[in-house]
């Protein structure tokens, strides 16, 4: 398994344009939320706790998230598990809601990620490798973590290999 220094490294690598993370804190938690909703119907209930296809894969993401990095990974957690609860009263609604809000996330979130992907002038990392699917939001509550100038060895070592965030590419050019 890589190590989590070589999957963010990689991701960040598609993401040096500060416009274009700035869009991710937007687009990716749509994104993420828009599938849990989506995958919290139907509902399998065992004992009392429902078993959705949203909580089987947000628990597989958690459990990846923690190998890779525990304070990161408990982070990660915490948001989904959020996102669970989220997921799981808009599940509760009609089924035009349930689908207008799953699916409006996802289209709005994705719409998001794309112009930040013009402004980056690079195509999304998932195109050339999956696995960013599931790094993004993990990438997303990294740079959350650097903004708040904690982990400061990791977003080193994430910039030793994929450079420094800039402002812009013309910025970059001068």
């Amino acid at each position: 398994m890589k190590t989590i220094v070589d999957q963010l490294a990689k991701y960040a690598e598609y993401h040096r344009d500060r416009r274009n993370i700035a869009t991710h804190f937007i687009g990716i938690p749509m994104i993420v939320l828009a599938v849990q909703v989506l995958l919290a119907r139907p509902v399998l209930m065992q004992g009392a706790i429902p078993i959705t296809a949203a909580l089987i894969i947000s628990v597989l993401a958690a459990i990846y998230y923690l190998r890779l990095d525990r304070p990161l990974g408990l982070l990660m957690t915490v948001l989904l598990a959020i996102g669970l609860w989220m997921a799981q009263a808009a599940a509760g609604q009609s089924t035009a809601t349930w689908l207008w809000m799953g699916i409006g996330l996802f289209v709005v979130g994705w719409v998001i990620q794309f112009v930040g992907h013009i402004y980056e002038g690079r195509k999304p990392a998932f195109v050339d490798d999956v696995i960013g699917l599931i790094i993004g939001p993990l990438f997303v509550a990294a740079e959350l973590v650097f903004l708040l100038g904690l982990r400061r060895d990791l977003q080193h070592a994430i910039e030793e290999r994929a450079g420094p965030t800039r402002a812009s590419r013309i910025h970059a050019a001068s």
